[in-house]
């Protein structure tokens, strides 16, 4: 066998070597660091100690009277629910504007030790429809169409 085709069995071994080692990395380093879990609310309760301090998207619906926006502090507070099951939620920073009682949400975050649900992030759940305007439509008769959805 010639040294040149020493040379290149050689660098083909330690190119095999190195790609298998980087690839062994990514698959498996530090994987369960990087999961994020998606819930529902009766799973996040059913979980109990075990959904404390995991990366969490709660999803479900904003229940109706427990929304306490304060604007001053950027807080925001509300109960996510899936009709079985209620999380009361605490976020910081401003609300998407489509943000109300009622709508669809999925919240990240982290479950805490007493019983809420911390969230880093919060995204509003939405039809991806899009319908025209009817010509002649006002503000109002847009918010009102929004809120049917």
């Amino acid at each position: 066998m010639s040294a040149d085709a020493t040379s290149r069995r050689l660098f083909l071994v330690a190119a095999l070597t190195v790609s298998g080692a980087a690839l062994g990395v990514v698959a498996f380093g530090n994987i369960g660091e990087n999961l994020v879990y998606y819930w529902d609310p009766t799973q996040l309760v059913a979980a109990g100690d075990r959904g404390i301090g995991a990366t969490i998207r709660l999803g479900g619906v904003v229940k109706g009277g427990t929304l306490d926006w304060r604007p001053d502090d950027s807080e925001l507070s509300f109960v996510v629910s899936d009709g079985k099951a209620d999380v009361p939620v605490h976020c910081k920073g401003a609300p998407p504007q489509m943000f109300r009682e009622g709508i669809g949400v999925v919240v990240e975050g982290t479950m805490t030790q007493n019983g809420v649900f911390e969230s880093s992030r919060l995204m509003v759940k939405h039809s991806n429809e899009y319908k025209a305007p009817v010509e002649g439509a006002t503000v109002e008769d847009l918010y009102q169409t929004v809120e049917s959805l």
